[in-house]
């Protein structure tokens, strides 16, 4: 239904980019992510110009909702580069070939201080930190701050905790009109010391779930779509039990995670708090994200890399 909104502007986005790539010419294009807007770049370069080997870099969550698009996919480009090994069979019956790099988010990992930016707060180590990620978008700010905030509120009822939120520049304003006096707020240039300084985050779901569970520090995971879109999902598209990543790798709710009606400040807040009173659950918890950022493929060459190499391949095939 949100897609719906922005057609106008993404077919002429469409139009404009297909004409990009047939002037530039190229032996090979890579598509990266963005399902709707690359599948119709996809048909219109290989209806104009079909010796263009096309690469799609991050396929549909077709394990998560429409396996359909497996066949669709299939027939619109020439190699998918896939985050998840657990993918591949999807595609397997429609002959798309794929190479799995492993999530992009474990390469881009630099281990973060958290002791310095406890200093910078002028925090002591033993302080507890509540990191509040509300999303990096809009609509998720909208949606998912307040709630986790709320919970964020109701856990420094009852403790003497720090707040901290990272802010991203474009949604900057929307961040500091929810943040509660008193927290502290820090750029992306000192995210990873921030993932690294909490005690627990409670976050939207997405990439920065993975991130912080590569700093060592247990996540909990909220989110809530619009009801239209919401109904639209259960009804008809989302099938997997889980929406966060790590979740989905070991099949187990490793980070709790609480989606639309069960997302409540009550339910966030009750999750977190054994991991801000109890060293032994918050270590449990991150033994099991370690274990779940293991199968997504950390220690493993890096996504960047695999991900060259297959394009490379194509190109040379």
């Amino acid at each position: 239904m949100d897609g719906l909104l922005a057609y106008k502007r993404v077919k002429a986005a469409v139009e404009a980019t297909v004409a990009a790539v047939l002037a530039a010419k190229p032996d090979v294009v890579v598509l990266i992510d963005s399902w709707g807007f690359t599948l119709r770049v996809a048909r219109g370069v290989r209806a104009a110009a079909p010796h263009i080997k096309l690469v799609k870099y991050v396929g549909p969550q077709v394990w998560a909702s429409r396996p359909g698009r497996a066949k669709t996919l299939a027939a619109a480009v020439d190699h998918l580069i896939c985050i998840h090994d657990f993918e591949t069979p999807f595609y397997e019956p429609f002959g798309l070939p794929c190479t799995v790099c492993g999530h992009p988010a474990l390469g881009r990992y630099k281990p973060g201080d958290g002791a310095a930016l406890r200093a910078r707060q002028g925090w002591s180590a033993d302080e507890k930190v509540i990191l509040v990620l509300p999303g990096s978008r809009g609509s998720e700010i909208r949606r998912v701050g307040p709630t986790l905030w709320q919970a964020a509120h109701l856990l420094d009822r009852d403790r003497d905790v720090r707040l901290l939120v990272v802010v991203a520049q474009p949604v900057r304003e929307a961040v500091l009109a929810q943040a509660p006096e008193g927290a502290a707020i820090v750029d992306e240039r000192e995210k990873d010391d921030a993932f690294a300084a909490a005690t627990v985050a409670l976050a939207a779901s997405g990439t920065v779930t993975t991130e912080v569970a590569l700093q060592g520090t247990p996540v909990v995971v909220g989110y809530k779509l619009g009801w239209i879109t919401w109904v639209a999902a259960r009804l008809f598209l989302f099938k997997s039990k889980y929406a966060t990543l790590m979740n989905v790798a070991a099949d187990a709710e490793v980070a709790p995670e609480f989606i639309q009606t069960r997302f409540t400040p009550e339910n966030v807040a009750r999750a977190a708090a054994p991991l801000l009173d109890d060293a032994r659950a918050r270590a449990a918890q991150v033994d099991l994200q370690n274990e779940a950022l293991s199968r997504m493929g950390r220690g493993k060459t890096p996504a960047a890399e695999i991900a060259a190499g297959a394009v490379l391949s194509v190109l040379n095939g």
